[in-house]
């Protein structure tokens, strides 16, 4: 999804391919044999093909020219973005391994990992995560944010960046437009959860 939220904000056109979770567990999907890591996405530019889902983003970042202005500004949006996987990770061990028994505690210590990132926020006059322009990262925050806020609705009531933040990416016009899209609804954070 944050390649997809990339993609849209930045105007462009893609197709995007999604595989049946049965076809793909049964090894009746042709993508599978050519996964190098053996997961999807997959990504493709022209003859050029990419898997794993920070090389797409960061592929993206440098193409469409959201990785910086300089070598340090693009090591501080690597940075960020290393701190955003890092929550994404503890993330995902809860969702699909820790749901049932692990919710509470989730929870209870969201605001101390979303603190940082409030802090970041809030020293940036642009509004951005790092730099003065949007980058990479911030798309990558955004999804992690909404993924949260479906999970936990009152996550951000104490971190008013945070929300300014969220609030200031999905009113972007083109991001606005594909949010509100059916193509965008229509996705599940993931197949086998019901919220």
């Amino acid at each position: 999804r944050r390649s997809s939220d990339l993609l849209a904000d930045q105007g462009c056109e893609w197709k995007e391919e999604v595989v049946p979770l049965n076809e793909w567990h049964e090894g009746k999907c042709e993508l599978r044999k050519t996964a190098v890591f053996g997961q999807v996405p997959r990504f493709t530019d022209g003859d050029f093909i990419l898997f794993q889902s920070n090389a797409i983003l960061r592929y993206l970042g440098r193409k469409h020219d959201l990785y910086g202005k300089n070598d340090k500004e693009a090591a501080l949006i690597d940075m960020v973005n290393d701190g955003v996987e890092d929550l994404r990770m503890k993330y995902l061990r809860f969702f699909f391994h820790e749901w049932e028994t692990g919710k509470e505690k989730y929870l209870e210590e969201l605001p101390n990992q979303l603190r940082p990132f409030e802090r970041l926020v809030s020293q940036n006059p642009s509004g951005f995560l790092m730099g003065s322009n949007i980058s990479f990262a911030d798309y990558s925050l955004l999804d992690l944010l909404q993924n949260h806020l479906i999970v936990a609705p009152d996550c951000l009531k104490d971190f008013p960046h945070l929300q300014a933040y969220k609030d200031k990416m999905e009113a972007r016009p083109k991001l606005k437009a594909y949010l509100g899209s059916e193509a965008h609804k229509n996705r599940l954070i993931h197949p086998t959860r019901k919220m």
